[in-house]
């Protein structure tokens, strides 16, 4: 898997400009995730966001409605929650018998912070 970049938002907005102006070439990782800060991803790392990914790695629910069950949430709140974890790469989404189960998308995240600057990484395992 690849790893999400930590762009800011001015920064992102300049470099997709000067790509579409053909100033310069868009980076290899242009299309990827990316995140504004560590701080963002952070956030969706709440103790209760964190549960709710070990149950997924542990109990293997076959559906949202199981995954429902196991944490006692409503689908229809797993869903938005879900959908979040999804777009930071940390769950996957796969169809089974037309049901839609949710995977763990990474294993490990390694973070290292430059406390000079703001060239922070991101490395999901």
């Amino acid at each position: 898997m690849r790893s999400p970049r930590i762009i800011g938002h001015e920064a992102l907005k300049a470099e997709m400009q000067a790509a579409a102006r053909g100033e310069k070439p868009a980076p290899p990782d242009a299309a990827g995730m990316s995140f504004n800060s560590v701080e963002s991803l952070a956030r969706l790392l709440t103790p209760e966001n964190r549960s709710l990914l070990a149950t997924i790695r542990d109990r293997h629910p076959r559906s949202i409605a199981e995954l429902g069950k196991m944490t006692g949430r409503a689908p229809s709140n797993l869903t938005r929650t879900l959908d979040k974890l999804v777009a930071a790469g940390l769950v996957r989404m796969e169809t089974e018998n037309r049901r839609k189960r949710p995977v763990p998308g990474v294993q490990h995240i390694r973070i290292e912070i430059d406390p000079f600057s703001t060239d922070d990484r991101l490395e999901y395992a």
